[in-house]
């Protein structure tokens, strides 16, 4: 089964700790279960310089690092993986984290995974995307072929939706709630309990 597996809130907690990270460098005190917009300008109450100032100091190597493993997570992908499952990495962080991103999934025994950074959210205008094999342009995603995915991001589900014949967990989050699941091909997810149980069922 060819796999797609998204990377923040998906295998990381990072939403939680960027709630952390925007405490505290601009005082806004937002719980996680208070993050109802994945647009987080709007969630933390942040200007444009405010929001780039938060995710360059994310996408700090060290910070990184320390993003907490959604609880199940590398523990389901190493089992499909090993059952022979192809599965990719498929995140919209920009390039520039390749190496962190890499080196926090080699920790826990990932590293033999491939990531690719897809510009799900229109965030790399001007990018040369031929000059980096893990790069891949919104375009060219949208060739390719999965019959599994999970994702939490509303853009990123929208996407998957135009993939023909894939099978969709969506990993509940806040921002994601009052998402309409675009057809009998999504379900809603609430660990990875569970979307292991639906791709188990799907493979009968």
């Amino acid at each position: 089964m060819r796999v797609y597996v998204d990377i923040d809130d998906v295998m990381c907690e990072t939403a939680r700790s960027l709630c952390g990270y925007a405490k505290a460098m601009f005082g806004r005190d937002v719980a996680y279960e208070d993050v109802f917009e994945f647009d987080l300008r709007v969630s933390f109450s942040l200007d444009d310089i405010q929001i780039a100032e938060l995710m360059d100091r994310a996408h700090e190597p060290g910070a990184m690092d320390s993003f907490p493993e959604t609880p199940g997570a590398s523990e389901t992908v190493l089992s499909w993986v090993a059952g022979g499952d192809d599965v990719t990495f498929v995140t919209g962080r920009p390039a520039t984290t390749h190496d962190a991103t890499c080196h926090w999934m080699s920790e826990r025994g990932l590293g033999a995974i491939p990531v690719l950074h897809v510009d799900k959210f229109g965030r790399y205008l001007g990018q040369m995307f031929g000059t980096l094999d893990y790069l891949v342009s919104l375009e060219d995603f949208l060739k390719m072929e999965f019959d599994f995915a999970v994702e939490d991001s509303p853009l990123g589900l929208d996407h998957l939706a135009k993939i023909p014949g894939c099978r969709v967990a969506v990993f509940d989050r806040p921002w994601n709630a009052k998402f309409a699941l675009p057809g009998p091909q999504f379900r809603r997810c609430d660990a990875w309990s569970a979307v292991e149980a639906f791709k188990r069922e799907i493979a009968l």
